[in-house]
């Protein structure tokens, strides 16, 4: 993941200490989030309203006489458009009786911002007075300030400006950029200050009230029923429209449904449409913008379902590619951008992540990607826009392969301000030797080795479909020896595994971690050494009970509340699952499955990034990490991509043809519908259903024409 660090009291102090995840709650609208607890309140814990990387608002909450009302729920709306908290009041003196006001705070981002809208209900028998106020506050700490990053200077807060019954907070940063924040009211507050808003709701028995609030970034229109319920019907039309796009999941299983349509609601939450095409943001509240290894691993997830969403990921990284060396956003000419931000810090360049390059796998996992939408949809027209970004890709990974004594992909940060790490687990702690000291680079990851490994076996069979054979088999002899130099260096045949990396001096970190397990997924082990392989990643040192851990729990440095010392990430589990499933271990991956769907049952079907990685006890949980993003992107899409690995499902748009071989169903789960799956000009309706000790799978054309689907049982 991004610029993270080892631990919620990690020295570097990026982590403040919010709230359990269980009580947040997010909405997102392009690049504007909003992060409350469960009463719909802000306190600047961690949470907010923010925009462009910027927190627009730190405070908002609500009080009736000085008290907050008494919670009764809070829930998003299935398709993540609205987040609603149902409250009641607490005894209000000679205002009115306690337990008598229904309150429902419902909350919308639309483009215009945070729309919220109040609607009090007086069920007793006699008129009751709300003494409402709305406290309110803006600090525009940039999200790096918010993660923990001192500055030593900041730019200068405006006083309060009140127009038209608004208050505008603002505050000019050091980048001389005017950021504000407006707050308006359906209704003229009693009284109106900088900081609160106070109202005065009598209610008659039996009537409803309603009450609007607007927090915007710009000018802010007028609230009113009306306003709010368009943008309401706005934001859940684009929300559901994402959601529907590409084939529907349908099974026998009722829980099996919902988490399925949770993680593809989520999607649809954390993608944002930019100019060339969707691109699914990381996470909330952390990393919601632009990271590519996040996104191509989501899209690689979600490829067999919407190849738009790999589209729009390829389109856009392909347009933000490095065209200059740059040590301090570790950038070189053909590399894959690893994040961006628009906050403060990053166009003052306080820290690199502006437009920041640091990351050795995106690029070979961008190749990877291109080669895989090859293969499921056979658009020549997008590979052929996207070549001389994949040939500019392609030769940064040869020309840092040749520097390199080994042959192998290698990394080492160009400044002390990028990150140390630039692989996935890119904590400061996280590639260290087997007696737990850590490396000097550069750094050769095993996993990394592996994308490489694909990236030149996509580029090969690329470079064949385009007429080039020369190009093809240079391409196929250079995944070859690579192939041979991981299975080479990296071997421990005495631990029947990878060793996590290769230091600086060439020497090998025998580490047994999750990591080898994406070689699996890639394809780069040979059968014996691959089957060696699962049944280490399924031994109970790395599967917790709950998924595959970051860390052997023998190893050194592990921690199961490590971030990536013996956590458990979902996407991580599901990409080892996928792994073993192509090499024909299909009970593995149900395995792994079950594990991720369990554990998603007990998070009310919503995966964080991740969970502590301590071993499953009988009627236990698994455990929360305390910082862990809630939605995040290659989270949600992890059940699509080990469905597929379970259903042994390959598609082959060039050739138009789809493959199932010898599928799995979850254990839950007797029967799968896939439906509207785009297959060429056409779709067709996969049904899968378990028959004895076995699954069958049964195609339907929508045309009643012949469907070519190859099933082996």
């Amino acid at each position: 993941m991004p610029e993270t660090v080892a631990s919620p009291v990690s020295a570097e102090g990026l982590r403040p200490d919010p709230p359990p995840p269980s009580r947040l709650f997010v909405l997102k609208q392009a690049d504007t989030f909003v992060v409350t607890d469960a009463y719909g309140d802000i306190d600047g814990n961690g949470n907010g309203l923010f925009h462009d990387d910027t927190r627009i608002l730190s405070m908002l909450k609500l009080r009736i006489r000085g008290e907050r009302p008494t919670l009764l729920n809070t829930a998003h709306s299935r398709d993540n458009a609205l987040l609603t908290s149902h409250m009641v009041n607490k005894p209000l003196g000679d205002r009115g009786p306690v337990g008598t006001v229904h309150l429902r705070r419902s909350k919308v981002l639309s483009n215009s911002g945070l729309m919220e809208r109040l609607l009090c209900t007086n069920f007793g028998t006699t008129a009751v007075v709300l003494p409402l106020t709305l406290r309110y506050g803006a600090d525009f700490a940039d999200i790096f300030e918010v993660r923990g990053l001192h500055r030593a200077r900041r730019g200068r807060r405006d006083a309060p400006e009140f127009a038209d019954g608004a208050v505008v907070l603002g505050y000019t940063g050091l980048d001389l950029v005017r950021r504000r924040t407006t707050i308006s009211f359906s209704e003229e507050p009693v009284a109106l200050e900088g900081d609160r808003a106070e109202f005065e709701i009598r209610i008659e028995p039996g009537e409803v009230r309603d009450l609007y609030f607007e927090f915007s970034a710009g000018k802010a229109g007028h609230p009113s029923r009306m306003r709010y319920r368009r943008e309401a019907a706005a934001a859940c039309r684009l929300l559901r429209a994402r959601y529907r796009r590409g084939a529907r999941l349908h099974s026998s299983s009722r829980l099996f449904n919902a988490w399925i349509q949770r993680s593809r609601a989520d999607l649809a939450l954390l993608t944002t449409d930019l100019e060339t095409g969707p691109y699914p943001y990381a996470g909330i509240p952390w990393f919601s913008t632009t990271f590519g290894r996040d996104a191509i691993i989501t899209a690689l997830q979600t490829l067999w379902l919407d190849p738009a969403l790999s589209k729009g990921v390829l389109a856009y990284l392909a347009s933000t590619q490095a065209g200059e060396t740059s040590a301090f956003r570790d950038s070189a000419p053909g590399k894959i951008l690893h994040e961006t931000r628009k906050g403060e810090m990053g166009a003052l360049g306080e820290v690199p992540f502006g437009r920041y390059y640091g990351g050795v796998d995106t690029t070979p996992l961008f190749l990877v990607l291109a080669g895989a939408y090859w293969d499921r949809t056979g658009d020549r027209g997008t590979i052929d826009a996207l070549w001389p970004a994949l040939l500019a890709a392609l030769s940064w990974i040869e020309r840092t392969i040749d520097s390199s004594a080994l042959g192998l992909l290698t990394y080492a940060r160009g400044k002390d301000t990028g990150l140390a790490n630039q692989g996935w687990k890119d904590s400061e702690d996280s590639i260290f030797h087997a007696d737990g000291r850590m490396v000097h680079g550069p750094v050769a990851l095993v996993e990394v080795q592996g994308y490489a490994f694909a990236a030149f076996r996509a580029m090969a069979r690329l470079a064949g479909e385009r007429g080039d054979p020369v190009s093809a088999g240079a391409w196929s002899l250079r995944a070859e020896n690579l192939r041979r130099g991981v299975e080479r260096h990296f071997w421990m045949e005495d631990e029947g595994f990878y060793g996590i990396a290769i230091d600086g001096e060439n020497r090998l970190c025998r580490v047994c971690a999750s990591n080898p397990g994406h070689l699996l997924y890639v394809g780069l082990p040979s059968h014996d050494r691959a089957r060696r392989v699962v049944q280490r990643l399924l031994s109970s040192e790395l599967d917790s009970g709950w998924g595959v851990r970051t860390l052997g729990s023998r190893q050194a440095n592990f921690n199961p509340m490590a971030y990536h010392n013996g956590s458990v990430w979902p996407h991580d589990t599901a990409i080892c699952a996928a792994g073993a499933a192509r090499y024909g271990e299909r009970g593995g991956a149900v395995r792994l499955m079950n594990q991720i769907f369990e554990t998603a049952v007990s998070f009310k079907m919503r995966l964080p990034e991740l969970y502590c990685g301590f071993a499953r006890m009988p009627g236990e949980p698994p455990i929360s990490y305390p910082v862990a993003c809630l939605p995040q992107a290659w989270a949600a899409g992890a059940p699509l991509m080990m469905l597929q690995g379970c259903l042994g499902l390959r598609i082959d748009g060039a050739r138009q043809e789809i493959h199932v071989d010898r599928p799995y169903l979850p254990t839950s789960v007797d029967r799968l519908f896939v439906r509207d799956l785009a297959f060429g000009d056409r779709t067709i309706t996969l049904q899968f259903e378990r028959v004895g000790d076995r699954v069958a799978a049964v195609p339907h054309a929508s045309d009643g024409h012949e469907v070519p689907v190859f099933v082996q049982i």
